[in-house]
Order: structure tokens, then sequence, then C-alpha cells
């Protein structure tokens, strides 16, 4: 096959395109769409969506699901402002935390859906209740604002054109493309995820496989609760409440199978620019923003549907494609 071929084969070639096109028809119909501000505010929710969307498009691979994600990373934010606040926390341990108790939460779901038996739906449907209401309980409902001043510049400085958080951005998306794509872990997942019987009778543990995920989706989770509190300003109880529509949006717009095996992260990366564009156009022709949950929804249901389509016509495997 061609050079070329292989491009228009590619998962994200249709998604570049709709994004190019929609981008010039709403700067022709609205100018301000490319004023600084505008493409500042784009660029700050990708930053914070992108890690979302990875944080459940590592569980996606492996056929499963994370339902406490938007609870994880609230936890993980209002512990990580409560630290700073209540317990003078200097910036660098106060990440370190929230890092680690992101990562304990993921492996607590890993943990109890292997060894419970039960779907990652209901474990996580229940340390979602379980996350929010210790997030609700820390905060008494009410928000830390004893943010250091570290964080709040990390959430507001600029680099010309370009927010300080694409350093954390970035790197996330090129770690989980390699770490899917390149090690002996992220291919087993993916392996796993495309066949579970198979992959264990070829040696891949279940338990490895599935605790590995979920860890990995807790430590995103935190990534992008911090990252919330630095655009913020402030760690609220509320935070991750609207993180469930679009972590799933964005990894099935850009070509994820729900079934696992198959997690192009590209295309995730485009399906956030996807729910970016529609969000901003929203805002800017003047439409209520709460039709945004309408038009994601239809979108799931239009990549999905793509989705079943392209595996039969071309027989998808349990493969990992990043262009």
């Amino acid at each position: 096959m061609t050079r070329w071929g292989r491009l228009l084969r590619a998962d994200w070639i249709g998604l570049a395109v709709l994004i190019v096109a929609g981008a010039a028809a709403l700067s022709l119909a609205r100018p301000e769409f490319l004023t600084p501000y505008n493409i500042d505010v784009i660029l700050v929710g990708f930053c914070l969506t992108v890690v979302v969307a990875l944080g459940q498009g590592i569980i996606i691979a492996i056929g499963h699901m994370n339902l406490a994600l938007g609870a994880t990373g609230c936890l993980v934010a209002v512990a990580f402002g409560g630290s700073m606040q209540f317990w003078g926390l200097p910036t660098w341990a106060a990440v370190l935390f929230g890092l680690l108790l992101g990562t304990a939460c993921g492996f607590v779901n890993g943990w109890l859906t292997y060894r419970s038996g039960l779907t990652s739906f209901i474990v996580t449907l229940a340390t979602l209740s379980i996350f929010k209401g210790a997030s609700l309980g820390i905060t008494e409902a009410q928000s830390f604002n004893g943010i250091s001043d570290a964080v709040k510049a990390f959430g507001s400085d600029r680099w010309g054109p370009l927010p300080e958080m694409l350093l954390v951005a970035v790197p996330v998306v090129l770690a989980t493309a390699l770490f899917l794509g390149r090690t002996i872990p992220g291919r087993q997942m993916l392996a796993y995820g495309g066949n579970p019987n198979a992959a264990e009778l070829s040696g891949i543990s279940r338990a490895r496989v599935v605790i590995l995920a979920h860890t990995l989706s807790g430590l995103l989770a935190a990534v992008a609760g911090m990252m919330t509190v630095a655009r913020l300003q402030i760690a609220t109880p509320t935070i991750g409440d609207e993180w469930l529509i679009a972590s799933f949006a964005a990894p099935v717009i850009g070509g994820a199978v729900l079934s696992g095996g198959h997690f192009p992260v590209a295309g995730t990366c485009l399906g956030v620019l996807v729910i970016a564009l529609i969000n901003q156009a929203l805002v800017l022709l003047a439409v209520d923003p709460f039709y945004v949950q309408v038009l994601l929804g239809l979108l799931i249901l239009a990549a999905v549907g793509a989705n079943r389509l392209r595996e039969a016509r071309l027989g998808t495997g349990p493969t990992l494609r990043l262009s």
C-alpha cells in the first residue's frame, strides 16, 4: 500500500478534515474565533480534556470502563488543595500526595474488579459514590482556596500564545502513545482487550492487566484533577462532575473500540479538539450550552456505528494505530 493509501486509511484523517473545515467555517461566520483569547480558551480546554480522555481510554483499551474517573479527580483535587491550605505542604509535596492518592484509588478499582469478579461498571459505580462522598465530607461542600502561588501561576501563565499547562498535557499524550504502542505491558493490555480468553491462554495475566489499567487511569485522573485546581485557582468538590461524557466521547469519536483492543491516541486527541470546537461554536453562535450534551450524545452514537461498520468491513484486530 502506498504512503497516501495508508494516510487515507488512518483513524484520524477524517477527524482532521472535519476540524479544519469546521474551524474555517466558524472563523468566517465569527471572526472573533481566531482571537488570541479564544485560541487560549480552546488550548486550555484541550489540556484538561485530553488527560481525562486518556484516563478513560486506558480503560477502554482493555474493554472496561471507569465511571469513577471524575470522582477520583475530585477527591484528589480537594485533597491537593486541602493539604496546602491546612497542612501547609509545599507545592511539590502536595502534587506527590495527589498523585499517590489517585494511583491508590485506581489500584482499588482494579483490585476490586479482579478479585470480586464483578464488571468494572458495577465496581466503579460503587467507588464513584464512595470517592464523591469522601470529597463532600472532607470539604463539607465548601471550596478550598489556600492554593499556592506556584499552582495558580501554572494555571494562568502563558508562553506567548501557549498555556503553560501544555507542559503537562503534551508529555502525557506522548507517554500514553509510547506506553501502549512500544512497551510489553501496553501491548498486553491491547491484546487482552481484543480477546481476553486468547490473551490469558498465551500467558498474559488478567490480574496484572486489569489492575495496571485501572491504576494508570487513577493516576491520570489525579493529574487532571490537580490541573483543574490550577486553572480554577480553588479546589472545589464539583470538579470532575462533567468529565464522564467527554471522557467517553473523545476516544469513541477518535476511533476507539468500546469492546477493547483498539485505542488510537492521535484520534483521541482530535476527538478532544472536536469537542472543544463544538463548545466554542455554540458559545460564539449564542446557542444554549446545554445542547452540547445533546450533540456529544449524537456524536457518540454516530462514532460507535462507524466503528461497527469499519470492523465488519476491515476486520479490525487488537492493534494500536498512532497515525
